[in-house]
């Protein structure tokens, strides 16, 4: 007896599911981009990090966070880093 299919599969259904997932990622990432390399930013952020963590003296946290600054400002005009 032969059974006829109606709608998606299962895994049809996996298959969408998993490119409408993708393709949300895709757009979240663009929309949330700021300018510039998003390594640069990234790079910055976990450097911000690690000053507050890292020191507790107020001149020394700022020296470590204008440091990080002045190495994100070269990433994004695409110095080595």
């Amino acid at each position: 007896m032969r059974r006829r299919q109606r709608g998606m599969s299962f895994f049809g259904m996996l298959i969408v599911l998993a490119i409408l997932a993708a393709a949300g990622y895709y757009i979240y990432t663009v929309v949330m981009e700021t300018e510039g390399d998003p390594g640069c930013n990234n790079d910055l952020t976990n450097c911000m990090k690690h000053c507050r963590r890292g020191t507790t003296e107020t001149a020394a946290a700022q020296k470590c966070q204008e440091d990080c600054q002045r190495v994100a400002d070269e990433c994004r005009r695409g110095a080595p880093r």
